[in-house]
């Protein structure tokens, strides 16, 4: 019997996370991309060798897009597709750090169906799937009541507050960081935090699994430019992200304006 889309998630991010956790803290050999595009170790490479032979074993006839895999037109054409991010805050898992996570996704037909981000140095795994909720541990994840914009915990990196962004001016917001985007989207969900944003150019692979685990747990989600994401793109990246509870997400859009547009 095939296990389900969402099994199969799981039990691929918890193998990839004994290679991770046999390179973290160990100075595993890294190097920076070209064109500024951030550091890459054997240990993202060796999980991503690891993923996609698990998935694609498990299921050939889905596509595969993967940050650490050159990608391949082929994709398009599938009506599924796993989005993978084999460590996503690669700076964080090579400072030594906890928050680095496995980021996993299949979409269909441009939605995220299942999702897990894993953080294995926390044991906190989060799932997902279309319409069924969002969970941390098997606790069902609501995100939080926050109505209001005024004193909302936002997720962010500094320069997403500079006023260049912010016709109306700065809201009253209180800023925080984490290093993994998949991981700001799982809190939000998780209602530890009210909302997360990122203007710049957004990789799916960062956002797809987080992204269902955030509006699963009752987050509102959109671009920049105020449409719904979509994954599996021919270029495959989002333009920005917001996501927050639906009275945050409203507030912020607000202040906005329709710059992005």
């Amino acid at each position: 019997m095939l296990a389900s889309d969402l099994d199969l998630l799981k039990g691929a991010a918890e193998s990839a996370a004994e290679i991770a956790l046999r390179h973290w803290r160990r100075d595993p050999h890294s190097w920076e991309k070209p064109g500024d595009a951030g550091p890459v170790s054997e240990a993202d490479l060796e999980v991503d060798a690891h993923l996609k032979t698990v998935l694609k074993d498990a299921r050939p006839d889905y596509g595969w897009l993967s940050e650490e895999t050159t990608d391949n037109a082929s994709r398009l054409g599938k009506d599924r597709v796993f989005i993978v991010d084999p460590i996503d805050g690669t700076r964080s898992f090579l400072a030594g750090e906890k928050t680095w996570s496995h980021s996993l996704a299949i979409a269909e037909n441009g939605r995220v169906t299942a999702a897990v981000v894993f953080l294995p140095a926390h044991d906190k795994i989060y799932t997902a799937t279309l319409g069924g909720g969002a969970r941390c541990n098997d606790k069902d994840l609501t995100s939080s009541g926050r109505s209001g914009i005024s004193g909302a915990s936002v997720l962010a990196t500094r320069s997403n507050f500079e006023t260049r962004y912010w016709p109306a001016g700065i809201p009253p917001v209180e800023r925080h960081f984490r290093s993994s985007l998949a991981y700001r989207l799982a809190l939000v969900g998780e209602g530890r935090f009210d909302a997360m944003l990122t203007f710049r150019e957004t990789w799916e692979w960062d956002v797809a699994a987080g992204t269902l685990i955030a509006a699963e747990a009752g987050a509102l989600a959109c671009t920049t430019d105020g449409t719904a994401p979509r994954f599996n793109n021919p270029l495959p990246f989002l333009r920005g992200l917001v996501v927050a509870t639906p009275g945050v997400h409203a507030g912020l859009m607000q202040a906005l304006g329709q710059q992005f547009a």
